[in-house]
């Protein structure tokens, strides 16, 4: 329903139009006969025009609401590749191997060992032990230790610049 909620409004709008139209041209019609000119158009007049001035009301809100929407789409992917460079250059820190990698990277994600057992199509004991090794390479005590180190890092300096961030300019400090 998310995805179709743009395109439900463009319909609706749409629809406006077709009945903004209709109503205008009746009110064309009505003012071109001399025996309908008078104070009786005028409310259908205001109608058409309040109809108009409301959708295009509707079509500016709509732009704005899809360019809000792409802006945050890209500022999360932004922020997604951001914190996968982090995780990477901890793993790289902690020179992990390419299975210790994946285990890792499935233990940040919050998969439990019988999960990353099963998307590895690997032994429990086998995940078990990548584990004890990352902890040891990381100089951690479990997985909680790992996510600490890694969020240090995020907490320590911002995944996106003042200029990646979305809405930066509107952020105000409060003293």
């Amino acid at each position: 329903m998310k995805h179709r909620l743009p395109v439900l409004i463009m319909a609706l709008i749409a629809a406006q139009v077709i009945c903004a139209v209709v109503f205008f041209v009746d009110v064309m019609r009505d003012a071109a006969d001399p025996g309908r000119v008078g104070w009786g158009l005028l409310p259908e007049a205001l109608a058409s025009l309040a109809l108009f001035v409301g959708i295009a009301f509707e079509a500016v809100c709509l732009a704005h609401l899809l360019r809000r929407k792409a802006s945050l789409e890209r500022s999360v992917g932004l922020a997604s590749s951001a914190l996968q460079g982090v995780i990477e250059n901890h793993f790289d820190a902690w020179k992990l191997t390419a299975s210790e990698r994946d285990v890792a990277a499935l233990m940040v994600k919050g998969l439990s060992i019988s999960e990353i057992a099963g998307v590895r199509g690997s032994a429990e004991g086998t995940v078990k032990a990548h584990l004890n090794a990352i902890y040891r390479k990381a100089n951690a005590r479990n997985r909680a230790e790992v996510l600490s180190h890694i969020m240090d890092t995020l907490i320590d300096k911002p995944l996106l610049s003042a200029e990646e961030r979305p809405f930066a300019e509107t952020r105000k400090t409060v003293n």
